[in-house]
C-alpha cells in the first residue's frame, strides 16, 4: 500500500504541474480557421463573405472586418470547402481545405477583380505535405465512404481492424479510440462523423503503436432540427447456407433506430441524440465427433439458435459556455442479452449459457480557447459495466480433445462488475516554428469478479499409444504374443473407457486397454476475486518546422502502472517529413519522404492480475491431476464421479497456482518506419511504407515448477515415487512472465484516388513477416525449462493482405455503389501431439519430423509426416508450422436516394454552438505531428450517412451484400494430430478473417440486408 500511495502522490503532483504550467496550442475537439481576404494588388477586401462547409453540407458564414480579416472558431477538425465572395470580385472556392486542430498559419484568400461573372475554383487534389498529420498512408473515411462498411457494430469493428492491417508489434491488434477516449464500444454507424486509421504513428500523445490505431469521431449537434430514422431487415431466405450447417437454418435480423439533432439555445447549445435496437435471431453450427448410444464414433452436426438483443441510447450536448470555453458531454447506455453462448464448433449444446451485459459511459470534454494560439482541453470518462452469465453446472465437463466438449457449462452463475475512470489534460503552445504540446492521462479500473467456473470439474481425454483392438474389442497380439501398440485418438480413448466400464472391468484393466481419463481439473473455494489498477502517462511533443519543406518532430512519453514493479518506462519518439524540391511558400509538394523511430509500451492487463489473485492458493483452490501425479490415478479412476476438494486434499494432492513474475516488465516495441509519398495524375496519391518492429519482454505463461524430465521428455521420480520438481513442496506454478521476443517487417503500399465527388477509391496492400517465441500471455512453451525451440512464425505472420474500398456515384438512375474487397493469405496455426508426455499438465508438446514412417504412432498428413514420440535426435517441428486457408470476400452496398418536399435551406444547417466537433477528438491537438496521420480515403456526403440530395426530405433504399460471391472462408484447421479432425476446419474465419465475430450464419455465408433510411 505504501508504494501505491507514493505512486498516487507522484501522479497528483505531476498532473497538477502539467495542468497549471502548460498551455494548449490546439485540441482535436476544436479547430479554428482565420486569415485575410485581399485583391490581386494586396488591397484588403472589407465586407467579403467567407463561408465554410463540412463534408455533410453544414455551413458557417462570416464577413471580413475593416482589416479584411475573418475567423471561424469551434470547428470540427476535417476537410472543408471554403468560399469567398465580394461585389466586383470573382468567387473563390477551395474544396479541400484541411482545418486541423491547432492550425495557426492563416489561410489567406486572394480575390481577382472581374468585370464579368467568374468563378475561381481550386480543384480538389490528393494532398500530400510535410504536415506530420498528413501522411498519405493513413485512411480517412467520412460521408459516403462510410457506406462501404457494415452496419452491425461487431462487424464494423472487424472491418476497421482489417482495414488498419496488422498492427506492428506483438499485440497484433489496433486500438480503437472513441472521441479521444480508450476502451469504448463502437457507436451506431449512423452516429459516426469520421473514421481515421493509421494516422500520425509516432506522436508521443499515444501510448500504443500508431500503425493499427483507429480513431472514431461522433457527430455533433446542429443549429436547426435535423434527423433520420432507419430500418434494416434480413432473414434466412435472403442468405446462403452456412457451409458447416446441413440445412439453411432459421435466421432473422431487425435493426432499427435513428438520431435527431437541433439547437437548445440559439448559437450557444445544441444536442445530438441517437437510438438503436438490434433484434437478431441468429444461429451457430456444432461440428464435432461424438459417440452414439451404441458407442460408435460418428460425426455430429447441429444448428443451435442463438438469439441476441442489443439496445443503445446516447444523447450528446455541445455547449458554448462563453466566447472562449466549450463543453461537450455525452452519455451512452448499452444493454446486450445473448442466449446459448458457448455452444459452437466442438462444444455441444449442454455447454450453452446465457449472458446479459449493461454498460453506461459518461464523457465530458471542456475546451478553453485562451487566445489565437492557446487552447486547453480536459477530458473525463467514467464507464460502469455489469455482466452476468448463467449456465447449468450441475454436471462435470467432458473434454475429449479436439473431438467434442460436453457436460455442463461450468460458468454457473457468474458476475463481473467493472468501474473505469479516465482523465486527460492536454496543453500546448506555439513558439516561432515550434509547436509544443504536453499532456497527461490517468486511468483507473476496479473489477470485482464472481466466478464458480469449473467448480464441478472437468475430465479430459487425450490420444496416445495403446493396444490395438479388433472389431470385437479384443487385443491384437504380434508374433511374440505381445499386444500391438498403435496410436489412438482422443475419442477412441473415451470410447474404450465407456465400453469397458459397461463390461464391468476394473479401472486398472480399462487403463491397460487404452481407456481411462487423461486429466481431471477442479476449482473450489471463494468464487470472488478483485483487482484494482492505475496507470499514468505524461508526454511532451515538439513539432519543429525547420524549413517550409522540412518538419522534425521530437517527443517523449513516460508510462507507469500498478501491479508490476517496472516503473521506468520512458518512450522517446522522433519523426521527420521532407519534401525535396518544394522550397518556396507557394511550391506544390508532390513528393514527401517520411521517417520515424519510437518506443511503445504495452500495459500489463488487469485481467492477468485478476487471474493471479484468484488462483493464489488461498482465495480459490485449483487442482489439476494427471496419471503421473502422486495418487493421481486414484482420482482419475473415479470417472465419471467428481471428487470433492476435501477428497483431493486427503489424497495429499498439491494445488496448481498462478502468479505474476516478480521481475515482470511491461513489453515494449522499438519501431522504425520509412515512407515515400507521391502525387500522381488524376488526383492519385501513392504511398510506400517500410515498417520494422522489434518487441522485447513479450508476455508468456510458464510452469516454473514443472516436473524435471529425462532425455525423452518423461518426468523423473525420486525413490519414493514422487515427481522431482524444483520445489517439492509445491505443485504446478503457472507464472506470467515477460521473457518473449517478437520481430516483424512490413511493406505497405497505399493508393488513394479521388477523381471527383462521384468516384473515390482506396487500396492498401501489406507484405508481412513476423517471427516470435510466444503468442501472448496465455501461451506455454513445449519445454518449461528450455525456450530455444520456441522461436518461429508468429500467429501474426499473415504474409499478404489486400483491402480495396471506395464509392461510385455516377451510375444511371442515381444508384450509388460502395464496394469493399478483402483478401488475406493463410494464418499460421500450431501442430501439436495432443498429449502430456512431460507431466506439466499441458497438452502443448509438438511432434518431430518423422524419419521412420513405419514407427507406431507416426501421423502422415498433407502437412507432413509427424512422430509424436520422438527420440532425442529427431527434429521437433517449429511452432506455428501449419498454414490455414486464405480469406477472400467481396462486400457491396447498392443504394438509391429519393428526395422530395422541395429544396432544403442549406444555409440553415450550420453546426450548433459548442459544436466543437469530435467531442474530445482523437488527439489533444498541438499543431503538426511528424511522420503520420490524416491521409485521404474519401469524403463528401451529408448528415444522415451521405449521398442524399438537397431535398428537404430524403428516403434512401439500400441493399447490402456481405460475401457477395458466397466464398467459403474457413477458419484454421484443428492442429491436434491425436484428433480425428486433425487438419480439418470446423469453424468459419468470420466476416473479415479474424474468426468468431458475432457468430452464427452471419459470420461466413452470403448475407443480404435491406435498409430504408429516412432523413430530414
Amino acid at each position: 500500500m505504501r508504494s501505491f500511495r507514493e505512486l498516487f502522490c507522484r501522479v497528483v503532483v505531476l498532473a497538477s504541474f502539467l495542468s497549471f504550467s502548460t498551455i494548449a496550442f490546439a485540441q482535436q475537439s476544436s479547430a479554428t480557421l482565420r486569415g485575410q481576404v485581399a485583391d490581386e494588388l494586396g488591397g484588403l477586401v472589407v465586407g467579403a463573405t467567407v463561408t465554410v462547409s463540412d463534408a455533410s453540407g453544414v455551413e458557417k458564414s462570416t464577413t471580413t472586418d475593416d482589416q479584411g480579416r475573418y475567423s471561424f472558431s469551434s470547428l470540427a477538425p476535417g476537410f472543408y470547402t471554403v468560399r469567398a465572395t465580394a461585389p466586383g470580385f470573382s468567387t473563390f472556392e477551395n474544396a479541400n481545405v484541411d482545418i486541423r486542430a491547432g492550425r495557426t498559419d492563416p489561410f489567406n484568400i486572394t480575390l481577382p477583380l472581374t468585370i464579368e461573372q467568374q468563378t475561381v475554383t481550386v480543384m480538389e487534389e490528393a494532398p500530400i505535405s510535410t504536415e506530420p498529420e498528413n501522411n498519405a498512408g493513413a485512411v480517412t473515411l467520412r460521408g459516403t465512404d462510410l457506406d462501404s462498411l457494415p452496419d452491425d457494430p461487431d462487424e464494423l469493428a472487424e472491418a476497421l481492424q482489417a482495414l488498419a492491417g496488422p498492427s506492428a508489434g506483438a499485440s497484433g491488434s489496433g486500438d480503437i479510440f472513441i472521441d479521444g477516449f480508450s476502451g469504448g464500444r463502437l457507436p451506431p454507424k449512423d452516429s459516426i462523423r469520421e473514421i481515421r486509421i493509421n494516422r500520425n504513428p509516432f506522436s508521443a500523445e499515444y501510448d500504443r503503436l500508431g500503425y493499427g490505431r483507429i480513431e472514431i469521431f461522433t457527430k455533433p449537434g446542429t443549429d436547426r432540427l435535423r434527423g433520420q430514422a432507419y430500418f434494416n431487415f434480413n432473414n434466412q431466405s435472403l442468405n446462403a447456407r452456412d457451409p458447416f450447417a446441413p440445412t439453411r437454418a432459421e435466421f432473422q435480423r431487425r435493426r432499427y433506430g435513428g438520431n435527431v439533432s437541433g439547437p437548445l439555445s440559439a448559437k450557444r447549445a445544441s444536442y445530438f441524440l441517437d437510438f438503436e435496437r438490434n433484434e437478431t435471431n441468429d444461429n451457430t453450427s456444432i461440428n464435432a465427433i461424438i459417440l452414439d448410444p451404441n458407442l460408435n464414433i460418428t460425426p455430429f452436426s447441429q444448428v443451435v439458435l442463438t438469439p441476441r438483443r442489443n439496445t443503445t441510447f446516447s444523447p450528446r450536448l455541445d455547449w458554448q459556455l462563453n466566447k472562449t470555453n466549450t463543453l461537450v458531454a455525452r452519455y451512452t447506455y448499452e444493454r446486450n442479452r445473448s442466449q446459448n453462448i458457448g455452444a459452437s464448433d466442438l462444444s455441444l449444446l449442454s455447454r450453452a449459457f446465457n449472458s446479459a451485459n449493461t454498460q453506461q459511459t459518461v464523457q465530458m470534454t471542456e475546451t478553453a480557447v485562451i487566445n489565437k494560439k492557446i487552447i486547453n482541453e480536459t477530458r473525463f470518462q467514467y464507464t460502469r459495466e455489469r455482466t452476468e452469465q448463467v449456465g447449468d453446472n450441475s454436471q462435470p465437463a467432458i473434454n475429449v480433445l479436439d473431438a467434442f466438449l460436453g457436460g455442463g457449462a461450468q460458468v454457473g452463475q457468474s458476475f463481473n462488475n467493472q468501474d473505469r475512470y479516465e482523465i486527460q489534460n492536454y496543453t500546448s503552445w506555439s513558439i516561432g516554428h515550434h509547436a509544443l504540446k504536453a499532456g497527461v492521462r490517468l486511468r483507473h479500473v476496479n473489477i470485482t469478479d464472481i466466478s464458480p467456473r469449473n467448480f464441478t470439474g472437468t475430465y479430459t481425454f487425450a490420444g496416445g499409444l495403446a493396444p490395438q483392438l479388433n472389431a470385437n474389442n479384443q487385443v491384437v497380439l504380434d508374433a511374440t504374443g505381445q499386444p500391438v501398440q498403435v496410436a489412438i485418438t482422443s475419442i477412441e480413448r473415451y470410447r474404450r473407457t465407456l465400453f469397458f466400464q459397461r463390461q464391468g472391468l476394473t479401472p486398472a484393466q480399462i487403463r491397460a486397454l487404452g481407456g481411462g481419463a487423461t486429466q481431471f481439473s477442479v476449482a473450489g473455494g471463494n468464487p470472488q476475486a478483485a483487482v484494482t489498477q492505475t496507470d499514468f502517462s505524461p508526454f511532451i511533443q515538439d513539432d519543429w518546422r525547420l524549413r517550409q519543406n522540412l518538419t522534425l518532430s521530437l517527443g517523449l512519453r513516460y508510462e507507469t502502472q500498478t501491479n508490476i514493479s517496472d516503473h521506468s518506462d520512458f518512450a522517446p519518439r522522433v519523426a521527420f517529413a521532407w519534401s525535396p524540391g518544394a522550397t518556396g511558400n507557394q511550391s506544390r509538394q508532390t513528393t514527401v519522404i517520411r521517417g520515424g523511430f519510437g518506443i511503445f509500451y504495452d500495459r500489463f492487463s488487469e485481467n492477468l492480475t485478476l487471474q493471479a489473485n484468484r488462483f493464489n492458493g488461498t482465495n480459490q483452490q485449483q487442482f489439476v491431476i494427471t496419471s503421473v501425479t502422486p495418487n493421481g490415478q486414484n482420482v482419475l479412476d473415479l470417472f465419471p464421479t467428481v471428487p470433492s476438494i476435501a477428497t483431493l486434499t486427503g489424497f495429499a494432492i498439491t494445488q496448481t497456482t498462478r502468479r505474476v513474475a516478480p521481475d515482470l516488465r511491461a513489453p515494449y516495441t522499438m519501431q522504425a518506419a520509412l515512407s515515400v509519398e507521391h502525387t500522381l495524375p488524376h488526383n492519385v496519391t501513392l504511398s510506400l511504407n517500410f515498417i520494422s518492429a522489434r518487441t522485447l519482454h513479450v508476455l508468456r505463461s510458464r510452469n516454473i515448477n514443472a516436473p524435471i524430465t529425462d532425455s525423452l521428455g518423461r518426468p523423473l521420480r525420486d525413490t519414493a515415487g514422487n515427481l522431482i520438481r524444483p520445489n517439492p513442496a509445491l505443485g504446478n506454478l503457472f507464472q506470467y512472465e515477460s521473457t518473449g521476443r517478437f520481430n516483424q517487417n512490413q511493406l505497405v503500399v497505399s493508393l488513394n484516388n479521388r477523381l471527383s465527388r462521384k468516384f473515390t477509391m482506396f487500396l492498401t496492400y501489406t507484405l508481412n513477416k513476423a517471427m516470435s517465441d510466444t503468442d501472448g500471455a496465455g501461451s506455454f512453451p513445449i519445454n518449461q525449462y528450455d525456450l530455444s525451440n520456441e522461436y518461429g512464425r508468429s500467429g501474426q505472420d499473415i504474409r499478404h493482405r489486400l483491402f480495396i474500398g471506395g464509392s461510385v456515384n455516377a451510375l444511371p438512375w442515381g444508384i450509388r455503389l460502395n464496394p469493399l474487397i478483402t483478401f488475406n493469405s493463410g494464418r499460421p496455426f500450431n501442430i501439436y501431439t495432443g498429449r502430456d508426455i512431460n507431466g506439466d499438465t499441458l497438452f502443448t508438446e509438438r511432434p518431430a519430423f518423422a524419419t521412420d514412417l513405419s514407427k507406431p504412432g507416426v501421423v502422415i498428413s498433407r502437412y507432413g509426416a509427424f512422430d509424436p514420440n520422438p527420440n532425442p535426435l529427431e527434429l521437433i517441428i517449429p511452432r506455428n508450422y501449419g498454414t490455414g486457408p486464405s480469406f477472400f470476400t467481396v462486400n457491396l452496398r447498392a443504394s438509391r436516394n429519393f428526395g422530395f418536399g422541395g429544396e432544403a435551406n442549406a444555409a440553415g444547417g450550420a453546426q450548433g454552438a459548442g459544436g466543437a466537433g469530435g467531442g474530445g477528438g482523437g488527439r489533444g491537438g498541438g499543431g503538426g505531428r511528424g511522420g503520420g496521420g490524416g491521409g485521404r480515403g474519401g469524403g463528401g456526403g451529408d448528415f444522415g450517412g451521405g449521398g442524399t440530395s438537397n431535398s428537404r426530405y430524403n428516403l434512401m433504399v439500400s441493399v447490402n451484400f456481405l460475401n457477395l460471391f458466397n466464398h467459403p472462408n474457413l477458419g484454421n484447421p484443428v492442429g491436434n494430430i491425436s484428433s480425428p479432425l486433425f487438419g480439418e476446419s470446423v469453424t468459419s474465419a468470420g466476416r473479415f478473417g479474424f474468426g468468431g465475430g458475432p457468430g452464427g450464419q452471419t459470420a461466413t455465408s452470403r448475407h443480404v440486408e435491406l435498409q430504408l433510411r429516412f432523413s430530414f
